[in-house]
């Protein structure tokens, strides 16, 4: 049965570009904070532009609309993803979901183990714990795009499949952990609206628009709710209709016409805007900071060591065996990427951390902990891993 063009490998596709244009944001985001620019840069990105949508975050800028506003859409776009593979993917049946499973949370819990345990002194640090646990999955196909094909396919998509999983880690977090002052009333009324969404895939409305109005609608109750307005698009996704005719679904649609703004607009403004930080003043003793050593630890020692050894324990335990046709050294490098938590760690940093001394170690911390997990898994993958033998 022919597959739609909305796969796993057409979505590996989009992202190594979308990755590559990440890279090139995050780049430009340095040089401005770090240029005679940097003022302009910091004013605008901070500048009040209205209206006050949330009593509780006041007027909106340029900064708000980025990450509470148009990144809602990024995770419309998880949310969309995490469904079909669930329902007609890659994660559609048990067997095929246990490996990932257990890969994304080994790889969420020793993170944030990491982290704690480098942290633990300072009690103000504990409430970062979650920045090293997900992986950027545009980041690290970026990555894997440049290495061609030494990276055999079923790794690009276990990587890929492990991603979505623990996306939902990391939704779950940001609802259950950093929201906060929470305005029941709002909450209420934004299960209502759900309400309707799901009252529309009911009635077999197929059109996206109603669907559209409706996370317009829900995203801004959830803002006033206190619970992060990012959640309200993974929210929206689990109720957009999928369909038995995948490639003309309202889900299908949808998904393929957000794909080119996310990956090519809106995660690249999101770096743009958050990956910044001035340099200037700042000395080595900067980067032995707790929370800096803290973030960094977590994203590259964390991340391969939770998942490399979950791996490995379902594999001898017989609970699922590592992807099929590739060597352990192939799976080691493809691993060390899952260590690049760009896009997520960089999000949850800002809802962890208000002040802006905070922020620049989280900054800081992101940017060694994901560039070391980057080179050292293309030195890896490209001069280091060998194939699997055969037999």
């Amino acid at each position: 049965m022919r597959r739609p063009l909305s796969t796993l490998r057409q979505f590996l596709a989009d992202e190594a570009a979308g990755g590559i244009v990440l890279i090139a944001a995050a780049a430009l985001a340095m040089i401005l904070a770090n240029s005679p620019l940097a003022y302009s840069y910091f004013h605008l990105l901070h500048a009040e532009t209205g209206p006050v949508l949330a009593p509780a975050i006041g007027p909106m800028t340029a900064h708000l609309w980025v990450n509470d506003g148009l990144m809602a859409l990024f995770f419309l776009l998880v949310g969309l993803e995490i469904k079909r593979e669930i329902v007609a993917g890659e994660l559609s049946r048990p067997a095929d979901r246990r490996l990932p499973l257990v890969a994304a949370i080994a790889g969420m819990a020793a993170p944030a183990l990491v982290y704690l345990a480098i942290s633990w002194g300072d009690p103000a640090l504990r409430r970062g714990w979650a920045i090293p646990a997900a992986t950027d999955i545009a980041f690290a196909v970026g990555v894997l795009a440049l290495l061609g094909k030494r990276v055999p396919t079923q790794l690009k998509l276990f990587l890929t499949t492990v991603a979505i999983v623990d996306d939902m880690g990391a939704v779950a977090i940001i609802a259950i952990v950093y929201s906060k002052g929470i305005d029941i009333g709002a909450l209420l009324a934004a299960a209502g609206m759900l309400a309707v969404m799901w009252a529309l895939g009911r009635r077999g409305v197929t059109a996206l628009w109603p669907f559209l109005l409706c996370f317009a609608i829900l995203w801004w109750l959830v803002l006033r709710s206190g619970v992060h307005a990012t959640v309200a698009g993974v929210l929206a996704a689990a109720l957009i209709p999928i369909g038995k005719d995948e490639a003309t679904s309202p889900l299908h649609r949808l998904e393929h016409a957000l794909s080119p703004w996310v990956a090519f607009l809106i995660v690249p403004l999101f770096a743009l805007a958050n990956a910044g930080v001035a340099l200037g003043g700042l000395g080595l003793h900067a980067l032995a900071e707790p929370l800096v050593v803290a973030v960094a630890a977590g994203l590259f020692v964390g991340k391969q060591a939770g998942m490399l050894g979950g791996i490995a324990l379902a594999d001898r335990l017989g609970i699922a065996p590592r992807p099929r046709g590739v060597s352990w050294t192939q799976l080691y490098g493809v691993l060390l990427l899952a260590g690049i938590g760009f896009t997520m760690s960089l999000f949850i940093g800002g809802l962890a951390f208000d002040t802006p001394a905070r922020m620049d170690s989280v900054k800081i911390g992101v940017l060694i902990g994901s560039g070391l997990s980057a080179v050292a898994g293309f030195v890896v993958l490209r001069w280091i891993a060998r194939p699997a033998t055969k037999g």
